[in-house]
């Protein structure tokens, strides 16, 4: 139940979250139509898991912040910056992994 509210929750509130979700069905569409290996199916997998993963733990960092300070802080922003340098290093390997893996069936 409380996992299911949860991604009700990061629909509502981060757009970005059903981007990456977006993205992640054009790319397993693709691997599909070019018929990747199981083991490059591995890294693909990981690499959406890994930026889905990331972009929720962000979100809850967000969302903690916000419940202890109402106020600006710098400590509150270096917490929500940090945060999404993680989903921006997830994505960059994400996509890293996807070019190595399916530009080779394009050229």
């Amino acid at each position: 139940k409380h996992p299911l509210q949860g991604i009700v929750q990061l629909f509502k509130k981060d757009r970005k979250f059903l981007l990456h979700i977006i993205i992640a069905m054009a790319v397993i569409f693709i691997c599909f139509a070019v018929n990747i290996t199981a083991v490059e199916w591995l890294f693909i997998i990981t690499a959406i898991f890994l930026v889905l993963i990331t972009e929720i733990l962000n979100s809850a960092i967000e969302y903690t912040v916000d419940l202890v300070t109402g106020d600006y802080h710098i400590l509150a922003r270096y917490a929500k910056d940090i945060a999404a340098a993680a989903v921006l290093f997830s994505s960059l390997y994400a996509v890293i992994a996807g070019m190595i893996i399916l530009l080779p069936y394009f050229v």
